[in-house]
């Protein structure tokens, strides 16, 4: 196997991502859309399939298909339409699936993403709108069926065959998901299977630009896994096409459905893949075209919210943080809320970055308790940052008082200061000027470099003054009095 070059390949890689739209009933049915309740109790006789049901189409899902149109510029189609496609299959009670085939929702549109530090752009061949089919479950003596999932709304984004890397693939998948959720459209949730992903890969020589047969993984539920398969999925196309040079390419690898065995580390191949017209594609007749007006589609762009990208140049631009900091921010929205909320009551943008993302949610790391679901609040850290910039407290402090936050959550980081007088620091000039003599005696050598204008003799001995008063004097008052003693 190692004597296999992959330098002379290009994989090629494309991704349909299937989103469950945050709707309060399903797609055609007035049951309720909800993760998580015991079996067959959100159904009615349209997500069961019954004879002379008909469907009627969720408003809400179509404004939140327009949302992500608008939010990756994408062509929202004014005139789409419903397809059946037909399979047979147990968790698909009417034998076919309601979705758009030749006339979608949203039309082109692109997002971008950062891959290993660099910006990159990935076109959007299409989304439509779709109903999910129910569960199988399978038990020890049988298998049922749970039809709550039947008729979820679903939003599929098919992209262009546009990634040639495992990484660019997860980066471009991470980037659908938080517009997604910035649109507060779905909550993305991989491990209810509220997002899931296909991913299409080819392989072909270098410098070719002919596509050939493409492999889909089925059902990807972690970004994680998802670089693992496509990984599998590469080396197996190379190794194929390596063993026979001189065959005819397409019967080397054919367009089949693979799965990703996560322990041997290796794509299995399930069944070969179906074509069009396998599906028997027909206009569904019960449902009418959607027929959207331009200011229709105008109203839902203008009220769209930031998205991540927006939020990010901010965070850059305007509060000045690092762009390490913006984007850990912004890649957990739940996250960047809190820090929004904190923002509110905090001039010091920064500091108040650092002290969310390092010191409090280092602190909770072990709870198993996200900060942004804790009960501390974001208007007391912003508070505690206000007392160090205020010179209330010192930083070492700070950080005890920070200590104590976590141990009893929700409680005001004021009402800890007052309660202990240790935490209070010390601005009385005559409580401070014993350290400061004690460390100038002890520390003659410092006190000349400091005067032969070497700085960081100074805060040497700022330093060792505050070590002496254990972190409470007022480091003002200390490089004051410092000053004095040493340059009369």
């Amino acid at each position: 196997m190692s004597h296999i070059s992959y330098e002379e390949w290009e994989p090629v890689i494309g991704l349909e991502i299937h989103v469950q739209l945050k709707t309060r009933s399903k797609l055609f049915a007035r049951s309720p859309n909800r993760f998580g309740d015991e079996p067959n109790t959100n159904i009615d006789v349209i997500d069961t399939g019954q004879p002379g049901a008909l469907p009627v189409l969720n408003q809400e899902a179509v404004e939140k298909a327009i949302l992500f149109g608008c939010a990756i510029g994408a062509e929202v189609a004014t005139f789409s339409k419903f397809d059946r496609k037909s399979y047979f299959y147990p968790d698909s009670p009417r034998n076919f699936q309601i979705t758009q085939f030749d006339k979608p929702i949203i039309i082109g549109g692109k997002v971008l993403a950062d891959v290993e530090g660099k910006s990159k752009e990935f076109q959007i061949h299409h989304a439509h709108l779709e109903d999910d089919a129910g569960m199988l479950k399978h038990f020890s003596e049988f298998a049922g069926v749970d039809y709550n999932r039947a008729g979820v709304p679903l939003l599929e984004i098919v992209s262009e065959p546009c990634m040639f890397s495992p990484k660019d693939a997860s980066a471009y998948a991470m980037a659908i998901k938080a517009i997604m959720q910035y649109l507060d459209v779905s909550d993305c949730n991989m491990e209810e299977g509220s997002l899931r992903i296909d991913t299409n890969i080819s392989v072909r020589p270098r410098g070719d630009k002919t596509l050939r047969n493409k492999v889909e993984v089925k059902n990807m539920n972690s970004f994680t896994n998802m670089e693992m398969a496509i990984e599998a999925e590469i080396r197996r196309q190379v190794r194929a096409y390596t063993a026979h040079p001189h065959e005819n390419p397409a019967n080397v690898i054919k367009s089949e459905t693979v799965r990703f065995d996560l322990e041997k580390k290796e794509t299995v191949v399930m069944r070969s893949k179906e074509e069009a017209k396998d599906y028997r594609y027909f206009p569904e007749p019960d449902l009418p075209p959607i027929v959207l007006k331009k200011e229709y589609i105008e109203k839902i762009r203008r009220e769209m919210p930031e998205l991540p990208h927006e939020r990010f140049d901010r965070y850059v631009n305007k509060l000045k943080l690092s762009d390490y900091n913006a984007s850990i921010l912004v890649n957990e929205k739940a996250l960047s809320d809190y820090f929004e909320e904190a923002l509110k009551s905090c001039n010091n943008a920064s500091a108040l970055c650092n002290w969310i993302t390092v010191e409090f949610v280092g602190r909770l790391k072990d709870s198993g308790t996200p900060l942004y679901q804790s009960p501390i609040l974001p208007k007391h850290i912003a508070a505690l940052v206000n007392f160090i910039d205020q010179k209330k407290i010192t930083g070492r402090i700070a950080k005890d008082v920070a200590d104590i936050m976590v141990q009893i959550q929700g409680k005001d980081p004021e009402l800890i200061i007052r309660e202990n007088p240790n935490f209070q620091a010390v601005h009385d000039t005559s409580a401070i000027e014993p350290f400061v003599d004690q460390v100038l005696s002890e520390n003659a050598q410092s006190v000349e470099d400091f005067k032969a204008g070497k700085d960081k003799a100074f805060n040497f001995l700022v330093g060792q003054v505050m070590k002496l008063s254990k972190g409470k004097a007022s480091p003002d008052v200390v490089k004051d009095l410092l000053t004095k003693k040493i340059l009369p």
